[in-house]
């Protein structure tokens, strides 16, 4: 261990495990334990005077007491001083995880309180849960905090929008790379992915997150092992993650209706979905088979029937088109397996369904087109299943999808549309922020956007927007109010999201597009 006169170790040290003990994540009888742990993730040998229990008694007693993410920094800055580690980014991560993981409760002793306390109720299961990940550190609360957020009236209802700053923008073509690469690499890496379990524990490296505080909770799902555990990006209220014990790739079938609704009878106050099993319409993992869920209520769920439909022989089945801007048919009743039976037969429908009228293609040379995102959720004694159309073709005009965001759209939203903005939640790239601001200062200096490299691509929906708001031309923009020009942008971009999933129907919310989707239905036996 590194020798130092330092005093910052040790009473960050302290504080630490101070922290620990009051959040109930560690007993009295750790204190010792947990410091000496944290000692040798700090690489510090402290002299003879340091008592761990009086100096965490100690910090516990101390008035004005820091916030964890002080405490942590402290921590940092002075490993970073004494060597122990650089000062980027992600090597102070995964040195703060270690630390954290010096605290967390062992994965055996969390599952034992989850399935305790499961016995009361689901509810005081995934309260416990939760709070486990937000005092671990796993989930960063207060790097999410600074998320922006807000909401957006449109004509599909309130959409939620968010500016994600604690996680990149992924092309969708590294997204569709990355798949092709597992399965033509000699050799796979360890852990495979970021939805294994082998990432229970796992130190992390550069290039990937360290795991030590993630905890992952056993289930069964048609009859097969699963685990439950929380995103630590926590796009909404308890986000959560189901993910296969299996390292296979994301696959629509039967099956996935069958564990999303055996996931909602185990815990009926949250909802589920999974991702398509395509690229392109698929989310940023496909490697993985996974679904998401959480205690929030989506747009999507919200919003009520555009008209009902029937399907024979399924008469004790209440079904209709969403009216929503992507093609959602939403089946209700009382017993799930008559809702699986039904979704079996539309997905299987979909898989090898076209409609040349409308750029709907099956397949293309035997590479399939056509999949489903599905979103399961309860209704009181009520089951609701959510089936969204997707298809994944592209053309020479479309090269990242017919049913993608268009590129005069990818100043704002390039990413794949997967199944948490599917439910009208946008998750859009940090790049935004600092170029929204940028925008804002342009048009209040009466530059043009154009002649401004880092914003130019928002020049041409920049004009748009002082179209619909002359109150911001340059001539007029002396007078205007900067805190209602950050209003309009937010607007503006929520009614750009709006758009995005309009651009991703695989039938179109007009005449034409009204009358495919009658004769998709129609089909369906």
């Amino acid at each position: 261990m590194a020798q130092s006169t330092s005093s910052a170790a040790e009473g960050g040290v302290a504080e630490l495990v101070a922290y620990a003990l009051d959040r109930g994540l560690i007993g009295e009888d750790d204190v010792t334990y947990a410091a000496n742990l944290m000692l040798d993730a700090l690489r510090f040998e402290p002299d003879g005077s340091f008592v761990p229990r009086e100096a965490v008694a100690a910090a516990r007693e101390r008035v004005g007491r820091r916030e964890l993410e002080d405490i942590l920094a402290g921590l940092l800055d002075d490993a970073v001083e004494r060597g122990v580690c650089d000062a980027g980014v992600a090597s102070r991560d995964l040195l703060d995880t270690r630390l954290m993981g010096c605290v967390t409760p062992r994965p055996s002793e969390v599952t034992r309180e989850f399935w305790s306390r499961y016995e009361s109720s689901p509810e005081e299961a995934t309260d416990y849960f939760y709070r486990l990940a937000l005092d671990s550190d796993y989930i960063r609360s207060y790097r999410v905090a600074r998320d922006r957020k807000w909401v957006t009236r449109t004509r599909y209802g309130d959409l939620d929008i968010t500016i994600n700053l604690s996680k990149p923008e992924k092309d969708p073509k590294a997204i569709a790379a990355a798949l092709d690469r597992q399965r033509a690499a000699d050799r796979e890496p360890y852990p495979r992915c970021q939805l294994c379990p082998e990432n229970l524990g796992y130190a992390g490296r550069l290039d990937h997150p360290a795991r030590e505080t993630i905890r992952l909770v056993p289930l069964t799902l048609a009859g097969e092992p699963w685990y439950l555990q929380y995103s630590p990006y926590v796009y909404y209220n308890e986000h959560c993650i189901v993910l296969s014990e299996k390292h296979v790739p994301m696959r629509i079938d039967r099956v996935t209706f069958v564990r999303l609704f055996e996931f909602i009878e185990k815990f009926p106050h949250y909802t589920v979905g999974s991702n398509a099993d395509l690229p392109i319409v698929g989310g940023s993992i496909l490697t993985h088979e996974h679904y998401q869920g959480g205690r929030y209520e989506f747009a999507m769920a919200r919003a009520g029937l555009r008209e009902e439909v029937g399907f024979e022989g399924f008469e004790d089945v209440r079904a209709g088109i969403v009216d929503w801007p992507m093609s959602v048919i939403r089946l209700d009743g009382a017993d799930p397996a008559r809702l699986v039976e039904l979704a079996d037969r539309v997905l299987t429908t979909w898989r090898g369904y076209s409609d040349a009228s409308v750029g709907v293609l099956a397949e293309t040379d035997g590479t399939p087109h056509n999949t489903i995102t599905p979103i399961a959720r309860r209704r009181g004694e009520q089951f609701e299943l959510d089936l969204v159309l997707r298809n994944n073709r592209t053309t020479e005009e479309y090269p990242l999808g017919i049913f993608h965001p268009h590129q005069e759209l990818h100043h704002i939203k390039k990413e794949n549309i997967g199944l948490i903005e599917v439910m009208g939640l946008a998750v859009l790239p940090a790049r935004l922020l600092g170029e929204m601001g940028r925008l804002k200062r342009a048009i209040l200096d009466g530059e043009d956007p154009a002649s401004v490299p880092e914003i130019a691509s928002h020049a041409p929906w920049a004009a748009e927007v002082l179209g619909r708001h002359p109150e911001f031309a340059p001539e007029r923009v002396a007078s205007a109010d900067p805190a209602a020009l950050d209003a309009v942008i937010e607007e503006e971009i929520g009614q750009v999201f709006a758009r995005v999933l309009e651009h991703c129907a695989v039938f179109a919310d007009n005449e034409q597009g009204r009358e495919a989707l009658a004769r998709f239905v129609a089909s369906v036996r």
